[in-house]
């Protein structure tokens, strides 16, 4: 019997050498004359282990890792083929306590199915949610996504369904699905997760989507510092189109869908819709003012749908399984799973999908194990360099929109990022407000001089030059910046510099010149 074997292509395990580990692999293999194949997976997400080899045995899937090309000769000594163990095995992968705790929905394929086989995707559920899409009306599919709660995932939290409907609802000779794909945030990794190892689930999303709202084209519009998932996903669409999946008959369909990928320069505001809409038609990624919103008059002036990767690759098993199946996940409006990508100084990067309620404080110490270095945890930022850092003080904050919106905070595109005492707040702050400055696309005055002015003010800070009338100074800033800025970019930069000022006055109140001395 052919054992096959598994090693991801995912780009995290490709930078620890996940690709010289499935050459020696297969240079072995030849060498042995073993009836043996390789599949390259996804990730699982658990990268403190990659690259972690995965075996097919008759019990199930057994793991190693995480392993070394010169590891391989020992391993197929021991009968990794066979599932035995050795040094680098780590059981049964379904039964590792990172896996075993989560509830893989949106992520349930990713790292069990090849990325490019439609047979694969097909085998393991794929294509279910479109089926049962083709069987409705739009309206009974936008109404089985708005009562499933979803909400979107790239950080905003407004109602998925409301936006289909609100699409639905406008008149237009052609219409639009947009995927924003460009993954900007520090920290995170979902959405090219699932591009890189799950990409059919994306394109199944869309085109579910396209369906519901009448919309014949989509564009997944990414950064260019993704080539990986960039060549997966075309490779993936080409399947498609070869299935019937994607084209003039959806499935056999009266339906027509396709998808093209369309690759930005990595500016941060075109993670902005508008933004991204200004890139996609050719032009400089700056904001739009609204109205007119873009579910009214979006990409090349039509009824846009524009929703995060993770929105749209969670569709499909709502369609699937049913709106209550879904909702039934979660708390308050916060219905669903979320990916919550943790990193940072932690000792178990990676991601973890389970539904929406776990304590901060849970998921830091818990899951990711507390830091990597064993120093005190001192803070975590959520929700990307425009997050809120948040002490260990409100780590019994459940993860969820409104929970983390009380306490001055947001979920934003679920990133973690750890941080040990050993970090200066003072720096994190100057830090946002030079982000904010450096990536700012300039149209609104809030944004493009208040983050220069911001640096300013906390270099001052920094020089012990008059600190309290500095910090008040700064509060005033981040006020006029929360309220006055044109997008989310302007207007959250203050989040983290209020968060650190707040929460860690300390590192605002330098010690005397002379004392720092002594």
């Amino acid at each position: 019997m052919t054992v096959t074997f598994f090693v991801p292509r995912d780009s995290g395990a490709l930078a620890l050498g996940a690709e010289k580990v499935a050459r020696t692999l297969q240079d072995e293999i030849v060498a042995r004359n073993l009836d043996a194949r390789i599949v390259r997976n996804g990730s699982r997400g658990l990268y403190w282990l990659e690259p972690m080899v995965e075996v097919e045995t008759p019990a199930g899937r057994v793991a190693y890792g995480p392993v070394k090309p010169s590891d391989l000769a020992s391993l197929l000594d021991a009968g990794m083929n066979e599932g035995r163990t050795h040094p680098l095995w780590l059981g049964p992968t379904e039964q590792l306590p990172f896996l075993a705790k989560q509830t893989r929905l949106t992520f349930a394929r990713c790292g069990i199915t090849d990325p490019v086989s439609l047979d694969d995707y097909r085998a393991h559920d794929g294509l279910k949610g479109l089926e049962k899409a083709l069987a409705l009306s739009p309206l009974e599919i936008v109404t089985q996504v708005t009562e499933s709660g979803l909400r979107g995932r790239g950080g905003a939290g407004f109602p998925t369904g409301i936006k289909w409907k609100t699409v639905l609802d406008t008149a237009g000779e052609r219409k639009y699905i947009v995927c924003n794909a460009d993954e900007g945030d520090s920290g995170t990794f979902a959405d090219r997760m699932i591009m890189e190892g799950d990409p059919f689930v994306l394109i199944e999303g869309m085109t579910i989507a396209g369906i519901a709202v009448g919309a014949t084209k989509g564009y997944i519009y990414t950064r260019s510092e993704y080539p990986h998932a960039i060549a997966v996903m075309n490779e993936a669409l080409v399947v498609a189109r070869r299935a019937g999946v994607l084209g003039a008959s959806v499935l056999g369909s009266a339906h027509a869908f396709d998808i093209e990928v369309r690759v930005g320069a990595g500016a941060y505001v075109c993670g902005e819709e508008t933004a991204l809409l200004e890139s996609l038609e050719g032009r400089r990624g700056i904001v739009r003012a609204k109205p007119p919103l873009p579910a009214h008059k979006g990409l090349f002036g039509k009824p846009t749908v524009i929703n995060n990767v993770i929105s749209l690759a969670s569709v499909p098993v709502i369609l699937d399984r049913g709106a209550a199946f879904y909702k039934d996940f979660g708390m308050g409006r916060s219905r669903g799973t979320i990916p919550l990508q943790i990193a940072g100084n932690v000792r178990y990067g990676g991601l973890f999908e389970t539904a929406f309620g776990l304590t901060l404080g849970e998921i830091v110490d818990a899951i990711g194990g507390g830091t990597a270095t064993g120093r005190p945890v001192k803070a975590v930022q959520i929700g990307g360099p425009l997050g809120a850092y948040f002490p260990r003080e409100l780590f019994d904050t459940p993860f969820d929109y409104e929970a983390f919106a009380a306490k001055d905070g947001l979920i934003g595109h679920a990133g973690l990022v750890v941080f040990d005492d050993s970090v200066d707040m003072l720096k994190q702050a100057r830090f946002a407000m030079e982000f904010c400055a450096v990536e700012s696309c300039g149209k609104c005055t809030p944004c493009r001089i208040g983050s220069t002015r911001g640096v300013e003010v906390v270099d001052r800070i920094a020089a012990n030059i008059e600190p309290e009338k500095q910090i008040a100074v700064l509060t005033d800033l981040c006020n006029t910046m929360k309220f006055g800025s044109l997008c989310a970019l302007g207007g959250f930069t203050p989040y983290p510099v209020m968060s650190a000022l707040t929460h860690f006055p300390e590192d605002f109140r330098p010690a005397p010149v002379a004392e720092a001395a002594e």
